[in-house]
């Protein structure tokens, strides 16, 4: 499955809540709509999947690939791909706010705007790890960009998980440890999608 380009709405409906994808909020009229029938378990697998392929704007190869690490690591493979799906750089910056969604973190991070631990990097996939330090490049345009996407998120007020640190004045954001379950940002049933992969890996 290529990266997602179309109409973000037409995903929301059918799968549900996308932070990630989109900050705008549907109608409640079209919210309330659901399809009538009996899904199959198949079915319930692969929507639950692509949640978090729309969410996190993974390809079908990249979220395999994670479900593979996931599966050789120590503990649950559920929890294990929700952590390094969280811990990727495009999504720290989304859940700083230092952008106003995964695509445009994405964007900022593969412009060069952004520093880890005074650094820039400029791939979206970057794990990050405790300790590190994310700030603006320290220029006017990057500064501004990340200005305003925090004043936005300031502004709606939405909380920053336990995991991180927000500094907006500094436009800099701090990972303190790994993520908790619990702070993920998607209502996601992880072991539907281990089971989906179950067969490939």
């Amino acid at each position: 499955m290529s990266r997602y380009r179309g109409p973000r709405f037409k995903k929301i409906r059918c799968l549900g809540a996308l932070p990630g994808l989109t900050n705008k909020r549907m109608a409640k009229a079209e919210k309330n709509k659901s399809r009538s029938g009996k899904k199959s378990q198949y079915h319930i697998r692969l929507e639950e999947k692509q949640k978090v392929c729309f969410h996190y704007g993974l390809r079908e190869r990249q979220l395999l690939k994670y479900v593979c690490i996931a599966g050789k690591a120590r503990g649950s493979t559920g929890q294990v791909l929700l952590q390094l799906l969280e811990m990727r750089l495009d999504n720290i910056l989304f859940r700083l706010g230092m952008a106003s969604t995964i695509p445009a973190a994405r964007q900022l991070v593969n412009h060069r705007h952004v520093l880890v631990n005074g650094r820039i990097v400029d791939i979206p996939s970057y794990r990050c790890k405790s300790r590190d330090i994310i700030t603006a490049k320290d220029e006017q345009q990057s500064s501004t960009l990340i200005k305003n996407y925090l004043n936005y998120f300031l502004h709606h007020r939405v909380e920053v998980p336990n995991h991180l640190t927000l500094h907006p004045l500094e436009y800099k954001g701090l990972v303190n440890q790994i993520i908790d379950s619990k702070w993920v940002g998607l209502k996601i049933n992880e072991l539907l999608v281990v089971e989906y992969y179950s067969r490939q890996t």
